[in-house]
């Protein structure tokens, strides 16, 4: 595997388990619950923007994704 790949596995995950915290937040009665559940999903939101702008900077600073003269 390479790390863009790693990336891109580990982003789909974090992507996958916010939506799961975001359904129990709003399944849940308990406010405690609730609260938890929305912070935890809030601590998900800045790993998948780590997540992406690392992934980005990769696709922008990876030189074989730059046009090199022939």
């Amino acid at each position: 595997m390479t790390v863009k790949s790693d990336l891109q596995k580990a982003l789909s995950s974090c992507e996958e388990v916010r939506g799961s915290y975001a359904k129990m937040a709003q399944s849940t009665h308990d406010q405690m619950a609730k609260q938890t559940f929305g912070q935890m999903k809030a601590d998900m939101d800045r790993h998948v923007m780590f997540l992406s702008d690392r992934l980005e900077y990769l696709n922008v600073s990876n030189r074989l994704n730059q046009d090199t003269p022939s």
